[in-house]
């Protein structure tokens, strides 16, 4: 007798595996074909076109509903389009309370939104309920969060904002790009629908764009299902298995990333040019403020072994500059106004030795001392 496995590492370990029968094979084919074959009039084997459904992308979107305790999955094309996907089923009119400390590419996006499709926009502090009971209108339809905040690294209630989207007939939507499937699980805490850019930790490896969006609900999970064919903002069949490959070793490469993300954490509380760390606790990301931002730019020259660019996620170690990088959309008096100032630094601590992190970091301080 088969026991369904319950524990995530074999969860995802086992990704793909004893999905291809004629040939058994361990590693889930890739499935290139855009057309299937009818053998006759009304008979198909329920794969017509592969933009409306692929054997590789099913696969793919399956394995995480069942990570994220969702009903239906639609992997796209970049975090960015996974975004767009769940704001689709919003419009002209409409208004979304978000949390003010969010990604810069979806305040670009939520900006479009409002000059182009009138969908008005609240930000949100992300700490008081009272506040954000105060901000739902007579057309709010939804609340969208990080969780943690990127890139002030804050955690937010899930449960509280869940019971007050409730209480209004509210969506309720989690970008849970950070932590992953692996350590929260946004849907158990009553989101409707949770959103990654499966570009960073789910693929890995700094080399596949891949958004996916997980759903609750039957008839929520139709009408996204029904936009995500029409739009056609779907993932490729090989896109699709490099996140797998990716998603394989996740739960190894979390423990590794939040390893060393708290050993790169101790050491930047003991450094003097350091005015403040920000880490949610778990995870793989961090921030810094340093107590002089003309230190910025030379200690990011600095660094040999930690990679001055964008993105996250990956296992090999990035900082970035967000004023000046992923949230330089974001108008300065505004990013001022809730802490993200110039003198903040974020890292994505990757599975390298913790030693050799903090040497790198290290040998920048000494440069610009």
């Amino acid at each position: 007798m088969y026991c369904q496995p319950h524990q995530s590492e074999t969860i995802f370990t086992q990704i793909g595996n004893r999905k291809e029968e004629s040939l058994k094979a361990v590693s889930t084919p890739i499935y290139l074909s855009t057309s299937y074959r009818h053998s006759e009039v009304g008979h198909g084997n329920g794969y017509d076109y592969s933009r409306t459904g692929n054997p590789t992308r099913d696969v793919f979107e399956e394995a995480m509903a069942s990570l994220e305790n969702g009903d239906k999955a639609f992997a796209t094309s970049s975090g960015m389009s996974a975004i767009q996907l769940a704001f689709s089923l919003f419009a002209s009119g409409d208004h979304i309370i978000t949390c003010r400390d969010v990604y810069g590419g979806s305040y670009r996006y939520f900006d479009f939104l409002e000059q182009k499709q009138s969908i008005d926009f609240t930000y949100w502090s992300g700490s008081d309920e009272d506040e954000l009971k105060r901000q739902i209108q007579s057309n709010t339809k939804a609340i969208f969060i990080e969780t943690p905040t990127n890139p002030l690294m804050t955690n937010i209630d899930m449960t509280a904002v869940s019971r007050i989207a409730k209480a209004n007939n509210l969506f309720f939507i989690v970008d849970n790009t950070v932590y992953t499937p692996y350590i929260q699980k946004p849907l158990d805490d009553g989101a409707d629908i949770v959103i990654h850019s499966a570009t960073k930790y789910l693929a890995g490896h700094n080399d596949v764009l891949a958004g996916i969006v997980v759903s609750k609900g039957e008839k929520l999970s139709e009408e996204l299902a029904y936009i995500h064919n029409s739009t056609g903002s779907t993932l490729s069949p090989f896109d699709c298995w490099l996140v797998m490959r990716g998603m394989k070793t996740l739960p190894v490469r979390m423990r590794q990333h939040e390893q060393n993300a708290k050993q790169v954490m101790e050491y930047l509380e003991s450094q003097p040019l350091v005015r403040k760390v920000l880490y949610p606790g778990k995870g793989g990301m961090l921030s810094f403020l340093l107590k002089d931002e003309n230190r910025a730019v030379p200690f990011l020259q600095a660094l040999k072994l930690f990679t001055f660019a964008e993105s996250l996620g990956g296992v090999e170690s990035l900082i970035t500059y967000p004023a000046t990088q992923t949230h330089a959309e974001i108008p300065e008096e505004v990013r001022n106004s809730y802490g993200l100032t110039n003198e903040l630094l974020r890292l994505s601590v990757g599975i390298e030795h913790a030693d050799d992190l903090i040497q790198d970091l290290k040998q920048g301080f000494a440069a610009v001392e």
